[in-house]
């Protein structure tokens, strides 16, 4: 059990004592004000339907057969006084109910029809006897407290005990009382234990889950630890799933990062070899130096390429979003590359000299103007990548399309050429880091980096960039980014 565990079940069992303190002493409070309470003369309905009962009692009966009615008068409490105020069976009358009794005699008397005096009432015997008859409200417990300490001698007769005195007031809070209120009390604390416990058990349970997977994961170990089979549907829960998810990501990068380091390996030393060699061959043979700086002119400026499309692609995996945006117009942005294509492929030449047509063509349709806002560096960077994988791959004496258009709000630039495609097992891996298909890894000149480099360019641009191979032969390049203003 960890500190987690004892904070969540000391702060559940604190409210939990906290609130049966509060309730306990809300009855207690209620028990006292009870006790406390001030005697009051009950006038109404039930009041005068018990005076009644009594006075006819004692005219039919007698004394003997009043004295056996007020013990079985639980509800209304009947109470009957002699001629030296005595109660009849002992119990003692407090002085302010007293004071609200004659008050109530003398306001009947007054009133001049003692039938229908209904707080107290004057009885008489058979003998002429003169008695007060009175119900009390909210007297039971005292009244009953002091029958049970008046005792047979303060005229408790015909064998009628405390206890049977008054059964309808109950008993005051005597030891059995507090003997049940205690277990009450005990056995609440006891459940709150119970609860407090079970509850910072269920909190704690998948925090400890989520600290030793951390602490696998710094140990190295990234494999899912809360699959879909975890039970439960809690925060707690989604949050371990979230874990997994977060550890995926993290090995799916390391793996990444291992493979480009291996890449990048290879892709180095098949210039730095061939370097080597040029220089071992022109130790070998002096007269050769010529071919052989240009040897190693040309494997530098590869490895500086190379190197360059690197920091790009490193700034774009460490920074994805543009950090500078500004309006751009993508037709005259394409218009520039399409020249730089047409005269890399020599199409100007073959215009004038190439009467075979074996030259490549590169056709570009534009709008007027398509205007978006992001990096000019980066887009042109992506852009000519794309344009320039095309009209490398592009069959010799064939077409390369380039069009930009601005459909639905977004801008469009389709480059299409009728190369070797793409085979379709290789569509899904295309934008990866140094993958080449098998159709264009022999021949061309290239690092395997442009595509990537080009998708995370269109995706920090909030666009998207698709591959598909053409009907006829051929690889389709399409790329959507938002156009300026939405």
């Amino acid at each position: 059990m960890g500190r987690l565990f004892w904070k969540f079940f000391l702060c559940i069992l604190l409210a939990q004592v906290a609130a049966t303190i509060g309730v306990g002493g809300v009855f207690w409070l209620r028990d006292q004000a009870r006790q406390r309470a001030t005697p009051v003369l009950d006038s109404g309905p039930p009041a005068a339907i018990a005076l009644d009962a009594a006075a006819a009692t004692l005219r039919h009966g007698g004394l003997p057969a009043l004295r056996s009615l007020l013990p079985d008068m639980r509800r209304p409490q009947l109470f009957v006084l002699d001629a030296s105020r005595h109660e009849l069976l002992g119990r003692a009358v407090p002085a302010e109910l007293m004071h609200a009794v004659e008050r109530e005699l003398r306001d009947g008397a007054q009133g001049g029809d003692s039938a229908v005096w209904r707080g107290a009432r004057r009885l008489v015997g058979p003998g002429g006897e003169q008695y007060i008859a009175f119900v009390s409200r909210d007297f039971g417990r005292q009244i009953g407290r002091v029958g049970r300490e008046a005792g047979p001698q303060d005229g408790l007769r015909d064998g009628a005990g405390p206890d049977t005195l008054t059964p309808g007031l109950g008993p005051g809070p005597g030891p059995r009382r507090r003997i049940g209120q205690s277990v009450v009390i005990g056995a609440t604390v006891l459940a709150s234990l119970l609860f407090a416990a079970l509850l910072a058990w269920y909190f704690s349970r998948p925090i400890r889950a989520l600290r030793s997977a951390f602490e696998a994961a710094a140990a190295g170990d990234l494999a899912p630890r809360f699959g879909p089979g975890a039970k439960g549907g809690d925060e707690l829960v989604d949050l371990g799933r979230d874990f997994d998810r977060m550890s995926a990501r993290l090995r799916a990068l390391m793996d990444g990062q291992r493979r480009l380091l291996h890449d990048v390996s290879h892709e180095l030393r098949s210039p730095l070899a061939r370097m080597q060699a040029a220089l071992g061959l022109a130790h070998q043979q002096p007269d050769k130096i010529g071919i052989t700086l240009e040897r190693i002119e040309r494997e530098s400026n590869r490895m500086d390429k190379l190197i360059g499309e690197l920091l790009t692609l490193s700034r774009l995996e460490a920074s994805p979003d543009v950090l500078r945006r500004e309006p751009v117009d993508l037709v005259e942005l394409v218009d520039g590359l399409v020249a730089d294509a047409r005269f890399e492929a020599g199409q100007a030449e073959a215009a004038a000299a190439d009467d075979h047509g074996t030259a490549l063509r590169v056709d570009f349709d534009a709008d007027d103007s398509v205007n978006v806002s992001g990096d000019p560096d980066l887009l042109w960077s992506a852009l000519e990548n794309v344009v320039r994988n095309a009209a490398r791959h592009g069959a010799p004496g064939g077409v390369v399309a380039v069009s930009v258009r601005a459909v639905d709000g977004v801008a469009r630039v389709e480059v299409c050429d009728r190369g070797p495609g793409i085979a379709p097992e290789d569509l899904s891996a295309i934008f990866q880091p140094f993958f080449r298909s098998g159709a264009s890894r022999t021949g061309v000149d290239g690092h395997g980096l442009g595509l990537a480099i080009a998708q995370r360019v269109v995706q920090a641009h909030d666009g998207e960039i698709l591959v598909a191979n053409r009907d006829g032969g051929g690889l389709q390049v399409t790329i959507t980014l938002p156009a300026a203003g939405r």
